[in-house]
């Protein structure tokens, strides 16, 4: 196995923590960057032969431009997500791969986590109790049995989050445009259109890719589609749910209850502290004075048996390109996955 000089940007302690643990077994060179990959630090990959780069990373043409100009053979992301990624730009100069899956798991209970805290207000308790105050009133929550929750994107994540909540006695619904017509009939749930699904959920939760077709799909006309009170779970990507919309939403009660773990301009707040200075994106300040409105800062991957995944995925990536061997896990913009395992070689 060669030996190779990585570039890790945007890390935090506990990436150090699972990459150093993993690296026990390759004793890669690693330099750990707090700084985002973008324009204004890409050339701190000079010197590099690869960097590993996360979902509020950067990588347009430009930055791409500077890797290349650096000699940087490949970008290991660390995450599922690649919509930060310029695909064309990086076609023949750099390969590309992810980690696909690390914990459906971790990501179909934080949604389940979110719907559960939102509908029965533990969040706003917990802070009551904390001042010594006992009264339950405005604290009204409801059944999650026999309610409809409808499920949009039913990949691995969706599918734990189906068995969940199949476990509360919810009547269940779904959309993907690759229905598994097996699973469904083993769970005993029906695939839908979206029409149908907005009209009669009373939950939704958003499990898909963010994609040109999926960008904003919850939108103004689509949420007039839905019940009256409606709840939205977004544990996908911030740009599947058009915000300025999802707050007129809130305002006029079409939305009962926003359970969001993405936002769509999140790149520069989450996994950031800013408890000491002010807020000025506007639409997420607003967002945040909703008492029917949960954010989490992009937490639902943060499980111990992810992050383990996650280390052990980037690191198994990067040891199939240096031995020259089929990148199971490569993205690109000319071929897909299954194109892939059938020539069962690198894209280019």
């Amino acid at each position: 196995m060669q030996k190779c000089k990585v570039a890790f940007f945007d890390t935090k302690p506990y990436d150090r923590i699972f990459f150093d643990e993993e690296n026990k077994k390759y004793s890669f060179e690693i330099k750990y960057f707090k700084n985002h990959l973008n324009i204004e630090t890409a050339h701190l990959s000079d010197g590099y032969d690869m960097i590993c780069a996360f979902v509020n990373d950067s990588i347009d043409k430009n930055v791409v431009d500077v890797l290349c100009k650096s000699k940087i053979k490949l970008i290991a992301l660390r995450c599922a997500g690649y919509n930060n990624v310029d695909l064309k730009a990086v076609y023949g100069r750099i390969h590309v791969v992810r980690v696909p899956e690390y914990s459906p798991h971790a990501v179909a209970e934080h949604a389940v986590a979110l719907m559960l805290t939102l509908n029965r207000k533990t969040h706003r308790a917990y802070y009551r109790t904390r001042d010594g105050n006992f009264s339950i009133n405005n604290l009204l929550g409801f059944d999650m049995y026999d309610k409809t929750v409808g499920i949009i994107g039913t990949g691995k994540i969706g599918k734990c989050a189906i068995d969940i909540l199949t476990g509360f006695g919810m009547k269940i619904l779904a959309y993907d445009l690759h229905p598994d017509k097996e699973y469904a009939d083993k769970m005993h749930f029906r695939y839908v259109s979206l029409s149908e699904l907005y009209h009669d959920s009373d939950i939704i939760s958003l499990h898909c890719p963010l994609t040109p077709e999926t960008q904003y799909m919850i939108n103004e006309k689509t949420i007039a589609q839905m019940k009256n009170g409606v709840m939205i779970i977004n544990t996908g990507r911030g740009k599947l749910i058009k915000t300025h919309d999802l707050i007129e939403g809130l305002k006029v009660g079409r939305v009962g209850y926003a359970g969001l773990d993405v936002y769509e301009e999140e790149s520069e707040y989450f996994f950031e502290d800013f408890s000491s200075s002010m807020i000025s994106d506007d639409v997420l300040a607003r967002l945040l004075t909703f008492p029917n409105v949960l954010i989490t800062s992009h937490q639902g991957f943060f499980t111990k048996e992810a992050l383990g995944n996650i280390a052990k995925t980037t690191f198994e990536n990067i040891i199939e390109y240096l031995d020259g061997k089929y990148l199971k896990n490569e993205i690109c913009y000319r071929c897909n996955e299954t194109c892939r395992k059938k020539m069962g070689k690198r894209c280019f």
